[in-house]
């Protein structure tokens, strides 16, 4: 194989991140390719769930529907998040903290809060762990997520406009949305189109590769927050600093309760892995603004984190397609 392509194939989650960062530096900071920029911002945003969609749909083709059932680990990694969420709950109300102190608290709880990512089920497959399983939790997750943030918002921002009923309809449409739909027309491809859903399920890594075109675009939304966050350079380190050690407690926590129930991978990822692009909604909806940086670099983090996994597994000889 050419070193080139090995390299890019090897690492596809860094290149994706490395290529989504330098491609918006250099188009934000040359001022001949500003028009050109200001052109394909709202074509990105407009392709991202598109790509979401796909890689869901091809990950869906490949799900044994029958075994989408819950198990054990997921209530623990469940109750875990739940015991996160309000440790920070507390420590925000019992300390009454404002200003920096309440944005560093306020970005943690929004990688807390958000639920298991969308595309944890890809990376799960590489590592070798159970599809089906992690399909489930993507789902409970949501719903755990639902049900936390109209409860546990208004007590940290009182002037946060959220209903308990509105807050989990808008949730649940996302669910549906990002979740439902492509799960259910993989079920359709699956039992009527044979001969599309075996070129979808034979196409080696379609998913994986898919999501790598997909953080490039996140990457670069990323980087373009940052570098327009409203603060010092010291204090967005903080905060991501506190995101990587966020982000390594979590895998750390979630492969731990994973032992016991021969799910280190699935647990691990289901409580590592999570949708950051729905975290940023969130803080920005709900939170300070400020606090979106959090689940910003906590993105970068937990795809290193997956990449690091994903190039051990392999050269155990272990890594599978997805």
């Amino acid at each position: 194989m050419n070193p080139i392509l090995k390299f890019v194939r090897d690492w596809t989650l860094p290149v994706a991140m490395a290529a989504g960062a330098v491609v918006y530096l250099v188009f934000a900071y040359t001022p001949v390719l500003e028009p050109i920029a200001d052109w394909f911002s709202p074509i990105g945003n407009a392709i991202l769930p598109l790509f979401m969609f796909l890689i869901l749909f091809v990950t869906f083709c490949k799900v044994d529907f029958h075994k989408l059932i819950p198990v054990k680990w997921h209530l623990w990694v469940g109750v875990q998040q739940v015991v996160f969420v309000f440790a920070v709950v507390l420590l925000i109300l019992v300390f009454r903290l404002r200003g920096e102190s309440l944005i560093l608290m306020e970005a943690i709880l929004a990688c807390i809060i958000g639920p298991c990512a969308a595309a944890a089920p890809v990376v799960t497959a590489k590592l070798g762990g159970n599809l089906e399983q992690m399909t489930t939790y993507t789902f409970l997750s949501n719903f755990i997520t639902a049900i936390l943030i109209p409860t546990c918002f208004p007590l940290i921002e009182k002037e946060a406009d959220i209903s308990f009923m509105a807050a989990f309809m808008k949730i649940l449409y996302e669910v549906c949305v990002v979740l439902v739909v492509p799960m259910f027309l993989a079920f359709i491809v699956k039992h009527c189109f044979h001969r599309f859903h075996r070129w979808v399920t034979g196409v080696k890594d379609l998913s994986y590769y898919l999501w790598g075109c997909s953080l490039t675009i996140v990457t670069g939304t990323t980087v373009k927050n940052i570098v327009h966050a409203d603060t010092s350079v010291g204090f967005i380190l903080i905060i991501a600093l506190l995101g990587l050690l966020l982000c390594i407690v979590q895998f750390a926590t979630g492969r731990f309760i994973g032992h016991y129930f021969d799910a280190t991978v699935e647990a691990g990822q289901a409580l590592g892995q999570k949708n950051t692009a729905f975290a940023i909604w969130i803080a920005t909806a709900y939170l300070t603004p400020l606090s979106t940086v959090g689940p910003g670099c906590y993105i970068l983090w937990q795809n290193i984190i997956n990449s690091v996994e994903i190039w051990l597994y392999r050269k155990k000889g272990l890594e599978r397609a997805s």
